[in-house]
């Protein structure tokens, strides 16, 4: 193995640069050509394929976002899509692929083993939602940037005595809700891997005001429903001068947190090593703090799971 290729494909989340630093200087430490791909998935097909050098990987460790841009591209779902980035890729004489993305990202690298291309992947994506791992690149930076608009919601939540619904991403999971949930002291998480009662939420905040506490914070996972949807629905069974906030793409961006640089550099300079052990068709992960690989075709055989304890708590927590 002389070259390899790294991409970023599907939502940016932050982190993905580090990702990227680390593989190309992994590999250039151990003597490998790196070459970037611009544009994800239609960038490999579009021969938008460049030469990597140090230089170019220098001072974006901090930066959000991901200097190899991103791009959707379903048209990679079908052979004559695949067929063609594997044509770009041997045109570049690149012999593999190191791919950092989420979901659809990994569909695209299981079609290029499919296809006999060695690809490792790099869990890139905010949503936490990749099974075989703890933690994503980009995840705790998000949860972050959540813990920091709840904290200022707040504030004018206490002023004006009002119930707040924050909507927060996740895709199909809650782990962004549990997480931010819990660090910003919300009094309801709800999150599509657990069944609620609006009623009887309706009924916990007039609990709560009985005690004298005059406003709520509730965080909604955007899989659930539209914030806007939950509060007319709580508005049914009382006034509590509700408002709804979708913080959306904001959670995606900003600076990464140290956990998520850190995450980044280990997961990045362990593909490069797999890789140069010969192995390939696979999905690094992190697991009980120790980095970890299974064959990307298994993942899409597994669902992630959240950690509930953490609805379970704050449920005792917010009484």
């Amino acid at each position: 193995m002389k070259r390899i290729g790294v991409m970023t494909s599907g939502g940016d989340a932050p982190g993905m640069n580090a990702a990227v630093r680390a593989v190309a200087r992994r590999a250039m430490s151990q003597g490998l050509e790196v070459y970037g791909i611009d544009y994800g998935y239609a960038g490999l097909v579009a021969g938008d394929i460049f030469k990597m050098e140090r230089s170019d990987v220098g001072d974006i460790i901090n930066r959000g976002g991901t200097m190899l841009y991103s791009a959707r591209y379903p048209e990679f779902a079908q052979v004559e899509g695949q067929l063609k980035g594997i044509e770009q890729l041997k045109k570049f004489d690149i012999d593999a692929l190191v791919v950092i993305g989420g979901d659809g990202s990994y569909h695209g690298a299981l079609r290029l083993t499919e296809h006999g291309y060695n690809t490792i992947g790099l869990p890139g994506t905010i949503d936490n939602d990749i099974p075989y791992t703890d933690f994503t690149i980009g995840f705790d930076t998000a949860v972050n940037t959540v813990v920091e608009s709840i904290d200022k919601i707040r504030d004018t939540a206490a002023s004006h005595e009002r119930t707040f619904v924050v909507e927060v991403m996740g895709r199909g999971a809650g782990d962004i809700a549990l997480w931010a949930g819990v660090a910003g002291g919300a009094d309801e998480i709800i999150v599509p891997e657990k069944e609620f009662d609006i009623a009887k939420i309706a009924e916990n905040i007039q609990a709560l005001r009985a005690r004298g506490k005059k406003h709520t914070i509730i965080v909604l996972a955007e899989g659930v429903m539209h914030a806007d949807e939950f509060m007319t629905q709580l508005k049914a069974y009382g006034d509590f001068d509700a408002r709804s906030t979708v913080l959306g793409h904001v959670q995606r961006g900003g600076s990464p947190s140290a956990r998520d640089r850190v995450l980044a550099s280990k997961m990045g300079a362990y593909a490069v090593d797999l890789l140069l052990q010969g192995k390939g068709g696979i999905a690094i992960g992190t697991e009980n703090n120790q980095l970890t690989y299974h064959p990307v075709t298994e993942l899409f055989d597994q669902k992630h799971q959240p950690d509930l304890s953490l609805y379970e708590i704050n449920k005792s927590l917010a009484k």
